[in-house]
């Protein structure tokens, strides 16, 4: 991997929370990037669901700084392209998709494809790709799926960032499992928080998060 990949992948283990997104309406980008942050999650996956995403994340690159933003379901070279254009720091899709992710490495975006079996690992790894998504994670069998698959790789220093039923009750032990370099969330910013302007649900939201990852760190490092 590029020292670009290593640097924005790094940042991504350090933060350890990443809120997955769909945004309905580009005004709403920056006031619940500023609640994230507000919360302790510095980083944030926009979904190309919603045609907001881009402008959401250009607004969100020139309004909030201090947030590590980028887009998920990428599901095509073009769109490569476009997520590169907006600033976007990082890609993720839900499968491993070989033409978009070579169009990612050719434009320098740090890359992190789906995987949900083994040969999805070994597709992967065949371009270097050692920071995964596990999708869908809680569906295809939870931990003890990943554990399974997973077991033939881990030599090789691959993490994954599970996707797909990640909830309060079970982030815990996603995060204190040494396979897992992040978790995807997608509660802490929920479509009925945005639509209603609680952010201050987001931020109370994203701050339990991360008072669960600090407390597994903690115990971690004693």
């Amino acid at each position: 991997m590029s020292d670009q990949e290593n640097s924005v992948f790094g940042e991504l283990q350090k933060s350890a929370v990443i809120a997955v997104l769909i945004l309905e309406r580009v005004e709403d980008a920056v006031p619940v990037a500023e609640a994230l942050l507000a919360g302790g999650v510095k980083a944030m996956e926009l979904t190309l669901r919603t045609p907001a995403a881009i402008g959401a994340l250009k607004a969100i690159r020139a309004a909030v700084p201090g947030m590590l933003a980028g887009i998920g379901t990428i599901l095509t070279p073009d769109q490569v392209k476009e997520v590169v254009d907006a600033g976007g720091s990082f890609g993720v899709s839900p499968g491993m998709n070989p033409r978009v992710v070579e169009a990612a490495l050719a434009a320098g975006l740090p890359f992190a494809p789906g995987i949900c079996t083994p040969s999805d690992i070994e597709r992967a790894l065949e371009y270097d790709r050692k920071f995964l998504k596990f999708f869908p994670a809680e569906p295809s069998g939870g931990l003890k799926y990943l554990e399974a698959i997973a077991a033939p790789y881990a030599h090789l220093g691959v993490k994954y960032i599970p996707l797909g039923g990640v909830n309060p009750a079970n982030c815990h032990t996603w995060l204190s499992n040494p396979l897992v370099g992040g978790i995807g969330g997608s509660w802490l910013a929920p479509k009925p928080l945005i639509a209603s302007g609680n952010f201050e649900g987001i931020r109370e939201a994203a701050a339990q998060a991360i008072a669960i990852r600090d407390g597994i760190f903690r115990r971690s490092n004693s």
